[in-house]
């Protein structure tokens, strides 16, 4: 009995096909790169972007774009070698089960639960206020208390966002493909909406906005206290505002506008041909949303001097600012659109991955069951649904949000590493897509990711380790006594991590 011990590929495919557990593979490559564009555009177009370019890059935030892409592209590149090659659902936590250790794979799937389920939370009560925005500029209303200002204090219900959950709730355990039916639909309407805002803006800009292209240097940005960055309070590294050093601070914070291609790699099982469908729908959703993202860049500081952005609602504000002030109406529709893809794509991935950890012992293996009719785990949906209701509908979410941040650089950092370790100890395996230059592209990916986890806060880092230190105690409490690999299912006891 190690906690090092890993399930091997082999066993992690044949439970992929047994009865109880086989997810029905109906997915194309077409879909799987919906389903990424659809979590990867979220709020962060609506607003990021205006925040970055307002406060640490001005117009010179399109090359921050470029960098945070290439750089969540590579570890993007590790995504697409493990889905190729271990096409199972669980992303991250299948991936390092077969590499890294059964502890190792529990830490990554612990993470990737903080990252889908409190990052469905966040989103769903950012769908409430776009929501009740857009019923109030077209004439309606939301009862007052029961909407997105009800989170000022614990308790008080959000309404909105609970309506909101209870409805992909019951899409979801439908089944797959009809929940990204309805993704399509919507993901269809988000990106009108986002080619719109570039086709319009357009007629709008103003050379001279441009100028200049990179402000000059203005100090650094810095906090007190637990605030702080933790690369700030251990190194004295502060981050910087425009000039160059301020393009690589906005990398920083418009690098977690392209989290969510992982969620991609948790639907491997419901591919039809995993092998070729999985790497084309995680890079072809990352290069997709770049080459948007960078043209609304272009637009919305062409349109509003840098300094004059308003960092809370920079698209629709800078066409009220023009005198089209239907056009921000059109933009609120499509943001509440938009985050309804990325609640529902939020939510499928963290039902995926817990489905993986209960099929294998880590979690009640009756939980995994999967319904033959619709070809779904209900019980785990309702469970994932109910949890991220209750978050959704009663928290006051404030800081929480980086602790998405710090779960999702964490499992990127993992897989990366994993990918060498893997290609050493298994390279009889076929496949279909390979890292290139590796092991030296997987290790700057991690290395990237490491050092973007160092410039969140203090406090963020206190809370993910008691988050930790919960999953610590589930873990040897429940799963290590449980494992289906511990009990001699697939026992292979590694030994500690070496390449």
């Amino acid at each position: 009995m190690s906690i090092w011990r890993t399930k091997s590929i082999e066993q992690s495919l044949a439970d992929a096909d047994h009865p109880d557990f086989k997810l029905k593979r109906r997915l194309t490559s077409v879909d799987l790169t919906v389903f990424g564009i659809g979590v990867i555009i979220g709020a962060g177009i609506f607003t990021l972007t205006g925040r970055a370019a307002a406060e640490y890059a001005g117009p010179g935030v399109v090359f921050s774009f470029i960098i945070a892409a290439i750089c969540c592209g590579l570890a993007a590149l590790c995504y697409a070698e493990f889905a190729s090659t271990v096409p199972v659902s669980g992303s991250a936590y299948t991936f390092s089960y077969a590499t890294l250790g059964e502890m190792l794979a529990w830490i990554i799937g612990w993470d990737l639960i903080l990252e889908m389920v409190l990052g469905a939370s966040v989103v769903a009560q950012g769908w409430s206020s776009y929501l009740v925005t857009f019923l109030e500029e077209i004439g309606l209303g939301w009862p007052e208390g029961y909407g997105p200002d009800a989170n000022a204090e614990f308790g008080q219900p959000n309404l909105a966002a609970l309506l909101l959950v209870v409805v992909l709730v019951g899409l979801i355990a439908i089944g797959i493909k009809e929940s990204l039916r309805v993704n399509l639909a919507l993901v269809a309407v988000k990106l009108f909406i986002v080619l719109f805002v570039i086709v319009a803006g357009m007629f709008y800009v103003s050379g001279d906005n441009y100028d200049p292209f990179i402000p000059e240097r203005a100090g650094s940005v810095s906090g007190e206290g637990i605030h702080q960055p933790l690369i700030q309070w251990a190194f004295g590294l502060e981050p910087q505002t425009f000039g160059v050093l301020g393009i690589i601070s906005a990398a920083s914070v418009v690098f977690f506008a392209y989290i969510g291609f992982d969620v991609v790699a948790t639907t491997a099982e419901e591919a039809n041909n995993p092998q070729r469908d999985l790497p084309r729908g995680i890079i072809g959703s990352l290069v997709i949303c770049t080459i948007l993202y960078v043209a609304v860049a272009l637009v919305i500081t062409g349109m509003v001097k840098y300094d004059q952005i308003d960092t809370e609602a920079a698209l629709a504000t800078a066409f009220r600012d023009v005198g089209r002030g239907g056009f921000a109406t059109l933009i609120s529709a499509g943001a509440v659109a938009g985050l309804t893809t990325v609640v529902m794509t939020l939510m499928i991935g963290a039902i995926r991955v817990v489905f993986a950890m209960s099929r294998d012992g880590l979690f009640p293996v009756k939980f995994a069951h999967v319904n033959p009719k619709t070809g779904t785990p209900i019980r785990i949906t309702l469970v994932v649904g109910v949890f991220v209701a209750i978050v959704a509908t009663f928290t006051p979410i404030g800081k929480l949000e980086e602790m998405v941040n710090i779960g999702t650089l964490t499992a990127f950092a993992l897989v990366s590493i994993a990918v060498p370790i893997l290609r050493k100890r298994r390279p009889d395996l076929p496949r279909s897509f390979k890292v290139p230059f590796s092991p030296f592209l997987p290790f700057l990916a991690a290395a990237i990711c490491i050092y973007l986890t160092l410039n969140l806060s203090i406090e963020t880092w206190l809370r993910f380790l008691v988050w930790m230190a919960l999953g610590f105690a589930i873990y040897f409490l429940y799963g290590y006594r449980n494992s289906r690999v511990g009990k001699g299912g697939d026992d292979k006891a590694a030994e500690p991590l070496h390449m």
